[in-house]
């Protein structure tokens, strides 16, 4: 198996690519949705909302922090997390511009 090279791509392409990562995971893709839907929580009501084992939520909410899709701020003995709308804004203008060339290109499809 070969390593890969991201020193061949563009800081621009490795962080895309970091993000789209973080989020090639059905549970990482419902912990963005569930906070989107509360806008901040706790692990613990992750946990209870995906009815995943709390170890294995921890592990996915990493994932996503190191990408930079989520923070998290300590609130006593808990980390309270957030979505981190700078990265998402990232992505959203990423898959914009994907969008708007194919709509250019519309007719001109093989």
């Amino acid at each position: 198996m070969g390593a890969t090279k991201t020193e061949h791509f563009t800081d621009y392409q490795n962080h895309i690519a970091i993000l789209a990562k973080a989020l090639g995971h059905p549970a990482r893709i419902a912990i963005i949705e569930y906070l989107m839907k509360v806008d901040a929580c706790i692990c613990g009501d992750i946990v209870n909302e995906l009815t995943l084992a709390q170890p294995t939520v921890s592990q996915h909410l990493k994932e996503l922090k190191n990408a930079g899709l989520i923070k998290g701020n300590i609130e006593g003995n808990a980390i309270c997390y957030c979505i981190d709308d700078k990265s998402l804004s990232k992505l959203q203008a990423y898959l914009a511009n994907i969008s708007d060339s194919l709509e250019k290109k519309k007719n001109n499809c093989c």
